[in-house]
């Protein structure tokens, strides 16, 4: 099992179990009137994960072409149409090949292998991992909200994507465990090491460190045994500024005042009543995921939106499709997918972003 399949399979059934050791207090009356019985309708909301051995997993199956179409879609806006990514997300499909395959390892992951990008796939051991996923986070605008059916139908694309499946095969709960032995990295994960004790350790498990604590004559002077000499500090130009950053903390500067402006409403809310108002629809539609109010996250701020349509005689209605239809190109290769709102929503906030912001 994965550590990430383990964590959340560990996660869920802590969940059960708390919910089942509520009923059980209850029961007995040990602590009158405090909880009660978890319903079959609660246990079930939260008990959705899919183990590594496809216990939990629906029924249901979805073709290549079904989740091509879902992609494109729903996906491709921060992935790519083939899983190559965006400027955002690392790849998903890539670095594996037809010997990885018959394999189940992964040569470019082995030691001395010069491969300065690792996708989904050559990682991903367990094929519960990637449906699991997408079920309950996909897509990122409007988590759990895809079927069965169609969770099949994008796990089959993404596979295809990595030769794992033909074009023509179609996923289900019938054959996910034949499509299991074909992971390219299958074989690439162990539970044999101290960190996960277990019967396939053919005995008492050992810890990761050896030795014991030592806290008498200890050395009070260091010294430096690794360094980056003068004649090669700036060999290959200035290293701090070659590390990507994945974006800047947003949080607020505590050490400035609020402006008077502000001093009534929150700081990620920005400014004006306007704000404010607009701010249970940004939420509910999850749009402070992509989009600061003054800084650019995923797409632009909205700020910036606000600014470039201002004196646009027709903004309202151009933001209003906007917001509904999606788009790319206006604010760089990130695209935005259309979006599951009201009209009623997408109209206050285009008039908001067209007239009432407030910087």
């Amino acid at each position: 099992m994965s550590s990430s399949s383990a964590l959340r399979t560990g996660w869920a059934v802590a969940l059960v179990c708390a919910a089942w050791g509520v009923s059980t207090v209850h029961a007995s009356d040990k602590f009158p009137g405090i909880g009660r019985t978890a319903t079959p309708a609660e246990v079930k909301a939260w008990d959705i994960d899919v183990r590594p051995d496809f216990k939990g997993l629906p029924r249901g199956r979805g073709s290549v072409r079904q989740g091509e179409v879902l992609w494109e879609a729903k996906c491709a806006s921060c992935h790519g149409s083939f899983g190559e990514s965006s400027e955002i997300f690392t790849p998903i499909a890539g670095g594996t090949t037809a010997e990885d395959i018959r394999t189940g390892r992964v040569s470019s992951l082995m030691p001395g292998a010069n491969q300065p990008q690792r996708t989904a796939l050559m990682k991903m051991a367990t094929l519960s991992t990637l449906w699991d996923y997408i079920s309950r986070a996909m897509p990122w605008n409007a988590p759990k909200s895809l079927s069965a059916d169609e969770v099949y139908a994008v796990t089959a694309y993404i596979l295809n994507l990595g030769s794992i499946v033909p074009a023509e095969f179609t996923l289900s709960d019938a054959n996910i465990r034949e499509v299991q032995e074909r992971l390219p990295n299958r074989n690439g994960t162990t539970t044999a090491h101290a960190m996960w004790p277990g019967a396939e350790l053919g005995g008492k498990p050992r810890p990761d460190v050896q030795g014991s604590t030592c806290m008498r004559d200890c050395k009070t002077d260091v010294a430096i045994k690794s360094f980056l000499p003068d004649y090669a500090r700036n060999a290959h130009g200035q290293l701090a500024d070659q590390s990507r950053p994945l974006g800047a903390s947003r949080g607020a500067d505590t050490r400035r005042p609020a402006p008077e402006k502000m001093a009534n409403s929150s700081p990620e809310q920005g400014a004006g009543a306007a704000n404010a108002t607009v701010m249970p629809v940004l939420q509910k539609n999850a749009c402070l995921a992509c989009h600061g109010m003054d800084s650019k996250r995923i797409g632009p701020s909205f700020k910036d939106v606000a600014n470039k349509y201002k004196d646009h005689a027709d903004a309202v209605n151009y933001l209003t499709g906007k917001i509904k239809g999606g788009g790319q190109g206006i604010w760089g290769s990130m695209s935005m997918p259309p979006q599951a709102l009201s009209d009623a929503d997408a109209a206050q906030l285009a008039q908001w972003l067209a007239r009432d912001f407030s910087p």
